[in-house]
């Protein structure tokens, strides 16, 4: 490690010299309280920006011990440390002069989750920080502009780290504030099993958004109320008495007009596999964390799905019980999508009637009597909902707007009015028995089989010069192969698209190898990433663009490749 000083007289040597002089500040230098650490130079002005980080030793930071020890108030300090360390930068960047990305300063900017992020890190056993970023090293041209450099990391650095990364310089109730509610809210999530619950909507919650782009919660919106027949009650470590509606596990049917409010609750449902932030008006929506929404996806791939419980028989003698396509229709790819939610381990299922498959979903009575069973070769989701959660413990929340044939299924039904709640169940019941289901003899269907063993790819694992991208919260790209990811809704950061570019990556080079099932591949690598986090499939360094997606996500991914991978 050198010295700050030496860091200063190298960038004076190398003032006004051609860009490529810079590749020499590479390393580490000794600031004191902290340590800079230049990890990677940009190959001149225009191009990508350099990644710079800054470690801060636990005993120089001084944060308590009971911020970090515990993972889910580490990860909660983590992104209010980030949030504030973006607002020191963002006052700063493009103060230092030059020609391109000269003098831009940027980290990660957190949404309203807090996931777990590369940008920030944090040690459970010291509490050392690392804060990882970019910084445009400034140009005249083409030549290095060493005097505006060293006003980012002599002047401008330190006070951002100062202000932002040491504990007696933050506001203490608020850190601490941050991490009480990342405990009350895990708290909530460990206990929703044993009330018997799958999600949670506390009262006084804010679920409409600002608009349909914005996670920001909206001004002057209807707080949420539970009904008194599903009100529940948790006593949190820290916010101690809360009160709001259950959802019991099973089969939820959300109704009502539009405009009410069903698809907002859903969302809400849907993002509440991750923690907010405080002022997000969905603090305290908990669901299930291996919770999958389901929709169709017209014109997805499949590879090699059993989808034999749901569509079998068809006229070409097609085998379902390893359906390939490269063109899913929607029934075809909603019911991929429920078994490889299974084979996710979803235990939840959220559906939005709006973004389903008509015919996947229902059977009406008159088109039974007009096409007969024999001649329909898919068995739709109603038929199955009920085994799904006798057999396999999956539960469904079901929003549903224009049928009322799922009424007999439920075993709770609630009617948003107004964005407020009601359970109508025994009423809906009772106006079903007037409309009785038309019962079609529906064998009980066996476990699909996952048993997929993902091929080695040879050509890939020989390639020097792999490309990888993610395009937003869209694609990931990986050798000019795009994996459309639009319709996977629970993704909810670019972050997380960045990560699943390298898994993809890594599952490719080593654990794909003809012998593995990709269940298997999936659930190992998981494990790992339990234990290592993102050094599980990091292999060289990591970078400071990456936020943790669920397993689901990584089978979602996975599942939606086209030649990527080659699944026998």
């Amino acid at each position: 490690m050198q010295s700050q000083n030496e860091l200063r007289n190298l960038l004076q040597r190398i003032d006004h010299k051609s860009y490529p002089a810079y590749k020499d500040t590479r390393g580490s230098y000794d600031f004191g309280n902290y340590v800079l650490s230049i990890d990677h130079v940009q190959g001149d002005p225009f191009a990508a920006p350099s990644k710079v980080s800054v470690h801060v030793r636990g005993g120089a930071a001084k944060f308590p011990a009971d911020l970090y020890r515990m993972k889910c108030r580490r990860l909660a300090v983590c992104d209010y440390l980030l949030r504030q360390f973006g607002r020191e930068l963002e006052r700063v960047s493009f103060k230092a002069k030059g020609s391109g990305k000269s003098g831009l300063l940027a980290v990660s900017r957190p949404g309203q989750e807090v996931l777990e992020r590369t940008a920030c890190q944090m040690d459970e056993a010291k509490g050392d920080l690392v804060l990882r970023f970019e910084v445009g090293f400034p140009a005249n041209g083409r030549t290095v502009n060493a005097r505006e450099l060293e006003k980012i990391f002599f002047t401008f650095l330190p006070e951002c780290v100062s202000h932002s990364l040491f504990y007696k310089a933050l506001d203490e109730k608020a850190v601490y504030r941050a991490a009480d509610l990342a405990e009350d809210q895990q708290y909530i999530r460990d206990h929703l099993k044993e009330q018997g619950l799958v999600a949670f909507v506390a009262d006084a919650s804010i679920l409409p958004r600002e608009s349909g782009v914005s996670g920001r919660p909206m001004k002057d919106a209807v707080k949420f109320t539970a009904p008194e027949s599903m009100k529940v009650s948790f006593v949190l470590p820290h916010a101690g008495k809360i009160q709001g509606m259950g959802i019991k596990k099973g089969i939820t049917l959300i109704v009502g007009g539009g405009y009410h409010g069903k698809s907002t609750l859903l969302k809400a449902l849907e993002l509440g596999v991750y923690n907010h932030i405080a002022g997000d008006g969905r603090e305290y929506v908990i669901t299930d964390d291996t919770a999958m929404k389901i929709r169709a996806e017209d014109g997805r791939s499949i590879k090699k799905v059993d989808i034999s419980m749901f569509i079998n028989d068809l006229p070409n003698g097609k085998d379902t019980s390893a359906f390939r396509t490269e063109d899913a229709s929607g029934s075809t790819s909603q019911a991929a999508n429920v078994v490889e939610a299974m084979e996710a381990g979803a235990e939840t299922f959220l559906i939005d009637e709006d973004t389903s498959a008509t015919n996947f979903m229902i059977r009406d009575e008159l088109m039974q009597r007009v096409v007969n069973r024999e001649d329909e070769p898919i068995t739709p989701f109603i038929d199955r909902i009920r085994e799904l959660y006798e057999q396999y413990g999956i539960s469904t929340i079901l929003v549903a707007g224009s049928s009322g044939s799922y009424f007999h299924k439920a075993d709770t039904v609630i009617q948003m009015k107004q964005y407020l709640p009601v359970e109508i169940t025994d009423f809906a019941k009772k106006e079903a028995e007037q409309f009785p289901l038309v019962l079609e003899h529906i064998a009980e269907a066996k476990l699909p089989s996952f048993e997929r063993i993902v091929k080695r790819d040879v050509a890939f694992q020989k390639e020097n010069r792999i490309k990888m991208k993610a395009l937003g919260k869209e694609a990931v790209s990986v050798n000019r192969e795009e994996v459309d990811l639009r319709l996977v809704e629970q993704l909810t950061d670019h972050e997380q698209l960045e990560a699943l570019v390298q898994i993809l990556k890594y599952m490719k080079l080593h654990m794909f190898d003809g012998k593995r099932t990709l269940q298997e591949a999936v659930e190992e690598l998981y494990t790992a990433m339990q234990k290592k986090e993102f050094a599980a499939f990091c292999t060289g360094g990591i970078p400071g663009n990456l936020a943790l997606p669920r397993k689901q996500e990584i089978y979602a991914v996975l599942n939606r490749c086209r030649g990527l991978l080659k699944i026998e």
